[in-house]
């Protein structure tokens, strides 16, 4: 089996820890004292409206934000890590290039990048714009390039911020094509949305919030069967704004 392809170790991914983790600025509460943990290889959708905290809550476990209390630890050792934004980090590079420069620093041999940056384009149907400029392609392809550049990573742990936002039916169908390949392959994903029925196609369990508060952390068939909370039910009827 290519290297690309072999399936990630889904014994071992390392659960993370939120223990009294909050998150204030100039004064004010962004998000309130709250305690999570994240394991197993489980598709995580974290749900809630606008300014509920989901952005931060990825940032925070992702290492790109510190909390201003509280710590987010791994039980173990740091697994393998890779984050897509909704809008995508691409370099002033070819479609080729973001790739080979993702493969050159993870230190993949030379003679073997443009290969396996090839072999990943395929996969996300992108062969066609390898030699296009990443940051004049399409945003469902800017998605799909961003994706197969984590895809080469093989990270046992993806975030993912919001990445069909504003994307066409095909592009968001494509994107959640690749969530469920990642899954299948033995990578969690821990994935921000606001689309109540791309939760329900993609999620194992749910994480709701509401404003800077953590509300629930259920499965996602009791979730949606019947939150347990006032405020559960009050988004699952479309009632629940910032």
């Amino acid at each position: 089996m290519n290297d690309m392809l072999r399936p990630a170790t889904t014994a071992g991914i390392t659960p993370q820890a939120f223990e009294g983790v909050s998150v204030s600025h100039r004064g004010q509460s962004l998000l309130q004292p709250l305690d999570l943990r994240l394991s197993g290889c489980r598709r995580t959708l974290v749900m809630g409206p606008n300014g509920a905290g989901k952005s931060l809550l990825l940032r925070l476990a992702h290492g790109l934000l510190a909390p201003s209390a509280g710590r987010v630890r791994w039980e173990g050792i740091t697994p393998r890590q890779a984050m897509v934004f909704q809008r995508p980090v691409l370099l002033r590079r070819s479609a080729l290039e973001n790739l080979t420069y993702a493969l050159a620093v993870t230190g993949t041999p030379r003679g073997e990048r443009r290969e396996r940056a090839r072999e990943a384009l395929t996969r996300f149907g992108l062969a066609a714009l390898e030699k296009r400029p990443a940051r004049v392609l399409s945003g469902g392809e800017q998605q799909r390039l961003a994706l197969a550049r984590a895809w080469l990573t093989r990270p046992e742990v993806l975030f993912l911020d919001e990445p069909t936002s504003a994307l066409d039916p095909a592009a968001i169908r494509a994107v959640e094509e690749a969530v469920r390949d990642f899954h299948a392959r033995g990578t969690r994903i821990v994935m921000t949305t606001h689309d109540l029925n791309q939760a329900k196609r993609l999620a194992d369990e749910v994480v709701l919030l509401y404003g800077g508060r953590l509300i629930e952390h259920t499965p996602a068939e009791r979730f949606f069967a019947a939150p347990r909370t006032p405020e559960g039910q009050a988004f699952l009827r479309g009632e629940l704004v910032w």
